[in-house]
């Protein structure tokens, strides 16, 4: 997603992006080592087994690449595995490297063992890449100064150094720099249980009383990311805090997550009116990107990279070469009848309705009714 998209959607609360409202949380409670780091297990034990041969040959860890949905703790791992070497961590991102200087005077300023840190690794320029392919694999630099019989080239040596790449997109990534990383891991989707550890963790680190039964509640809404997770516990403590005392509770974290509008399993109320639409204009589909963009008021580009990924994930959403379709999962979601099974009681007022807050009775009783 593009920077642009990013600003647009940082506010909404199921998006998995970082949004500057979530440094404030993020900050205190990423964990220090893989001990403390929750799921992920094969990444977790692969990494410890790097990790350690690299410390017994006491040389620096191979150049490791992160990759899998935004949100899920590749910045996490990333100090992680810094920490575990005890050495420095520099951060940057690849739109923050503008031309090869800027590289170069990142590189030449680590110390031996140090981590780089390159975050949306996919989106380096190609002159950026072409000086970091020979600082990957013969730890140098090569650059060249002045045009013409001015010109002359420089072979600069640099320490042994460990880059982590982070992206969200493996596939942009250009094959010469994909081939240059030994460690290549792939972040999955996090459980329901796994998250409520998680949550559990954060509100324990924050000071926030919380209930087993809360914190699997927010953790069955979040996506499957603990951004996402870390995000709801902190807004569903103002309504613990009016509601049971500054306790969360499964009731409290129901009703704040239902007045949110964010329902069982995650989905918020953009989701449910993108799929409305699909299904009271299009019939369910097919329906192409650029006439859905257009019905529902969105970029086409928003819809591709904001709603589509999680709606596809589970199930309701498919993409054909004729358009995009909405499932039989989605209509029984939204409390509707599948084609095919439509009955003569379904009417417009159906799709209205799916797209209100499911739970009345938890809407009326934080009104006091």
């Amino acid at each position: 997603m593009d920077y642009e998209n990013e600003m647009d959607f940082e506010n909404r609360m199921v998006a998995p992006e970082y949004a500057p409202e979530d440094a404030e949380v993020e900050n205190p409670l990423r964990p220090r080592t893989l001990e403390e780091y929750i799921g992920q297990e094969k990444v977790k034990e692969n990494l410890a087994v790097f990790i350690e041969a690299a410390k017994q040959r006491k040389e620096s860890l191979d150049h490791v690449l992160l990759y899998g949905p935004p949100g899920l703790g590749k910045t996490t791992l990333a100090g992680i595995i810094a920490n575990e070497l005890n050495v420095n961590l520099r951060i940057t991102s690849g739109p923050a490297i503008e031309k090869p200087g800027d590289l170069a005077a990142l590189l030449t300023n680590l110390n031996p063992g140090d981590v780089l840190f390159i975050d949306e690794v996919h989106r380096l320029s190609r002159s950026v890449e072409e000086i970091l392919y020979p600082a990957m694999e013969d730890y140098a630099l090569d650059i060249i100064t002045g045009k013409g019989q001015m010109a002359a080239s420089y072979h600069l040596p640099l320490p042994k150094f460990t880059l982590v790449g982070a992206t969200t997109r493996a596939g942009q990534l250009s094959a010469p720099l994909r081939d240059r990383f030994g460690v290549v891991l792939r972040l999955e989707m996090y459980s329901p249980e796994e998250l409520a550890k998680i949550v559990t963790r954060s509100a324990r680190i924050l000071g926030i009383p919380i209930e087993a039964d809360g914190a699997l509640e927010i953790a069955s809404r979040s996506r499957g990311t603990p951004r996402i997770a870390n995000r709801m516990l902190r807004r569903v403590r103002d309504f613990a805090q009016v509601m049971t005392d500054g306790v969360i509770t499964y009731q409290s974290a129901k009703i704040g997550l239902d007045r949110l509008e964010v329902d069982e399993i995650g989905l918020d109320a953009n989701d449910r009116r993108m799929l409305s639409a699909m299904i009271r204009y299009y019939n369910g589909g097919p329906v192409g990107l650029e006439t859905l963009a257009a019905a529902i008021g969105e970029e086409a580009v928003t819809i591709e990279d904001v709603y589509e990924p999680y709606l596809m994930q589970i199930g309701f959403l498919n993409r054909t070469p004729r358009g995009r379709c909405v499932t039989r999962a989605a209509y029984l979601h939204l409390g509707l009848t599948p084609p095919g099974e439509q009955t003569p009681q379904q009417s417009f007022f159906d799709l209205a309705r799916a797209q209100e807050p499911k739970d009345s009775a938890s809407k009326d009783s934080l009104d006091g009714k």
